[in-house]
């Protein structure tokens, strides 16, 4: 470029003293050929028209006799098609809304909705709600059927009709005993279960203290069903003598489930005495905690698996509890801190550094997921629910517990068996802090 581009002959470097302005070629402005002074008008989609709620028949149809649908000759042959097509627009509505806002790939969708278009075609009744019976059994075919129970309990589509697992557990432990035996037992099982409004009144107990109860207590109604006996007012305080271990946890464990059938029934004045009251059978015998293997716990902290290293650091270094870490949130890790409960724990590096790698590969995994809890599996990160405990315990390859207690003992060697800091520390009770303690003067633990 001898004279800089220009006719006149102007030199480079005269010719670049104000600048140069670049152009790029082939395009044209969006606003050519509109008037001087006005905007440019943008074409926005037309919205699509939302279809009004749906409002389910109050009526069921009753049939002649009740049939097992053969799914597998429906899967050959194809199945109805819907008989309300109201419905069936309305609960595809409500799956498409449901699948953007909790990030359901094309495939889940898909499945979902052949899944809800079966269930409608199948329907005695066009219209009514669909029951979750009948969407758990769609299983058979290919459909996923946590996830139509979601759309229908949102679109409020759902009649749930299923027995408790628990219900099933107690129905299946008791069948093999007398009959005025299980109806005995049922109404102790109803109050644990449902808590008593009456007096004496109480509060429902948890699902997993009621089936303890029941499983301490099971050899013994099955050796005095064994033995003649066919209801609980007939057994005399010889017979649950007869029947008890003769010491350690089994004695324990067996009283407490017994104190817990006798005490309920004899307050609702299902049988006259309770044969239990006056005989010792001891408190359960905790174990002594103890150390993890350092082999063990240095290979889950340079675990590959970003999961099992993120877990395991914040058990191995802030003593978390397994539903602390089920239950935690993204929200509970900022500035460098966890907020946990009414504490709030400065987070160490290494597990600053394996929480950003988890996190980074949670978002490139789960880019869409609406799940606000910090630990997500391929299940839950189609919802909003926590993992469970067993998908934890899988991912550390090994359970919480055990890796708390070693937290928990290597600060209480550190700090020559300070028990207030144990207590501040780990949200420890003054009697749990104290277990702890009781295990400086072994001198074996003290050199592990």
């Amino acid at each position: 470029m001898a004279s800089g581009g220009r006719k006149s002959g102007t030199g480079l470097l005269e010719a670049n003293k104000y600048g140069q302005q670049l152009f790029l070629a082939n395009l044209r402005h969006a606003s050519v050929g509109q008037p001087l002074g006005t905007r440019r008008t943008r074409h926005k989609p037309p919205a699509a028209a939302r279809i009004p709620a749906f409002t389910p028949v109050s009526h069921r149809q009753l049939v002649l006799f009740s049939a097992i649908r053969d799914l597998a000759n429906g899967r050959k042959h194809g199945f109805p098609v819907p008989g309300d097509p109201g419905m069936a627009a309305f609960l595809n509505q409500v799956l498409v809304e449901h699948a953007g806002n909790h990030g359901w790939g094309l495939t889940a969708v898909k499945r979902v909705r052949r899944g809800l278009t079966i269930a409608l075609g199948l329907q005695d009744t066009p219209g009514a709600p669909l029951r979750a019976t009948e969407l758990i059994g769609l299983q058979r075919v290919g459909s996923t059927s946590l996830r139509l129970l979601e759309v229908c309990a949102a679109a409020g589509l759902l009649e749930d009709d299923r027995i408790p697992a628990v219900d099933k557990w107690f129905t299946a432990a008791v069948s093999e005993l007398p009959e005025q035996m299980r109806l005995e037992l049922s109404r102790w099982y109803a109050v644990m279960a449902n808590g008593s409004s009456t007096p004496p009144r109480s509060k429902p107990r948890s699902e997993q203290t009621t089936r303890l109860h029941l499983r301490w207590s099971l050899p013994a109604l099955r050796a005095w069903a064994a033995s003649g006996h066919t209801s609980l007012r007939e057994i005399t305080p010889e017979d649950v003598r007869d029947v008890l271990p003769g010491s350690g946890n089994p004695r324990a464990t067996m009283g407490q489930g017994l104190r817990s059938l006798f005490r309920v029934l004899k307050s609702h004045r299902v049988i006259f005495f309770n044969p239990i009251g006056s005989i010792p059978t001891g408190t359960y015998e905790r174990r002594q905690p103890l150390p993890l293997s350092s082999a063990v716990l240095r290979a889950a902290l340079t675990s590959p698996d970003p999961a099992r290293a993120a877990l395991t650091a914040i058990v191995a270094f802030h003593g978390l509890r397994s539903g602390q870490l089920r239950n935690l949130q993204l929200t509970d890790v900022h500035d460098g801190r966890l907020h946990l409960d009414d504490r709030t724990i400065p987070l160490a590096q290494p597990v600053r550094d394996r929480l950003s790698a988890w996190l980074a590969h949670r978002q490139k995994r789960w880019p869409a997921t609406s799940n606000p809890h910090m630990f997500v599996s391929r299940r839950t990160a189609q919802d909003t629910a926590p993992v469970g405990s067993e998908w934890i315990t899988i991912s550390m390859g090994m359970t919480v517990r055990k890796a708390r207690e070693d937290r928990i003992l290597h600060e209480l060697h550190a700090s020559g068996g300070d028990i207030r800091r144990l207590c501040d520390m780990f949200g420890l009770s003054i009697k749990a802090a104290a277990r702890y303690a009781a295990v400086l003067p072994h001198r074996d633990l003290n050199n592990a």
